[in-house]
């Protein structure tokens, strides 16, 4: 869930009140300009004295945040959001224990960089589940690592999914472990990091 802010939007065909919701990857305005703004389309994002600016298919839109929250909004914009494997804490000097199948292109793309060989070079684990029995699986696995290692589970996600983040955190937390961080993975996939409470 994003931002929101209320304010006065100025475009090339005239000016009125928005309400300007900063999303992860869209600035999306309501009220006297309803348009959805893809931070890819968006050109020259800038700020001007008391006012956020762009260009996006040859309209200049200014939106009058003030200063500080204009200068937010503007490097949300411009930043690229992190990777997967950055999200994951997955890379060359943080390698992961992989138990299951990375099937999913987000997945195999995240852990490419990351993936440990062995036990003894890994600092996370990262398990790919999908039901209680592949769950106590992966928790014998990742036992093996020192303790205080974390594990990402990657789930189903949605309240359609047969084994999804409900199931998953009481099978978890009955083990004596606590979730600290989710997230998503693909439009079917989460994952949930935990460690021993």
């Amino acid at each position: 869930m994003g931002v929101e802010a209320r304010c006065i939007c100025r475009w090339q065909e005239g000016a009125g009140e928005v309400k300007a919701l900063l999303e992860t990857h869209e600035l999306i305005l309501r009220g006297g300009l309803k348009r959805r703004f893809p931070f890819a389309a968006m050109a020259g994002v800038r700020v001007e004295g008391e006012d956020l600016r762009f260009t996006s298919a040859g309209d200049d839109v200014a939106l009058a945040l003030g200063a500080d929250r204009a200068g937010r909004w503007a490097k949300k914009i411009v930043t690229p959001p992190p990777s997967l494997a950055e999200k994951l804490g997955i890379g060359p000097s943080s390698k992961a224990l992989v138990i299951g199948q990375a099937d999913s292109d987000a997945l195999q793309r995240a852990v490419a960089a990351g993936t440990a060989a062995s036990s003894d070079e890994a600092r996370l684990s990262l398990a790919v589940v999908a039901d209680a029995v592949a769950l106590e699986q992966a928790l014998r696995v990742h036992e093996t690592l020192p303790r205080g290692t974390p594990i990402w589970i990657v789930h189903g996600k949605g309240p359609r999914a047969p084994f999804g983040e409900g199931p998953v955190r009481n099978f978890m937390r009955n083990a004596g472990y606590r979730d600290t961080k989710v997230s998503a993975v693909s439009d079917d996939l989460s994952a949930t990091r935990y460690s021993r409470s």
